[in-house]
């Protein structure tokens, strides 16, 4: 599978983004997320640095939701079984992906106080 073409490897990643669209609910729900940011970003045409910061968080988010997603599937598949351990993974991915929409929050709720409440 190494060296294959740019175009295939696309593929691969996008069926990944469409797998994790399909089954996970919190995928639906954050990417539903980064587009509200999206769309507030737009409808106000802030400074370069507040997209960057948005948009970075955003994919920072949506990238996290993913691992989570990949490593729950795959201890699923190899260990299908309850096993403290695993659920100690399992509750650290999620962890994870809970601290990255809190920062991601603050910097929109900082976002909005300099570029909404002030207007």
């Amino acid at each position: 599978m190494k060296n294959l073409p740019f175009h295939k490897r696309m593929g691969f990643a996008l069926q990944g983004l469409s797998a994790a669209f399909r089954t996970e609910s919190s995928f639906r729900l954050q990417c539903l997320a980064a587009l509200m940011v999206l769309i507030v970003l737009a409808w106000n045409r802030p400074a370069m640095i507040w997209w960057a910061l948005l948009l970075f968080n955003c994919g920072m988010v949506l990238a996290a939701e993913l691992f989570n997603t990949a490593l729950e599937h795959l201890i699923d598949h190899l260990h299908p079984a309850i096993h403290p351990n695993i659920k100690i993974v399992k509750d650290c991915a999620a962890g994870a992906v809970f601290i990255l929409s809190i920062s991601a929050m603050c910097v929109f709720v900082a976002f909005l106080l300099e570029n909404v409440v002030r207007q």
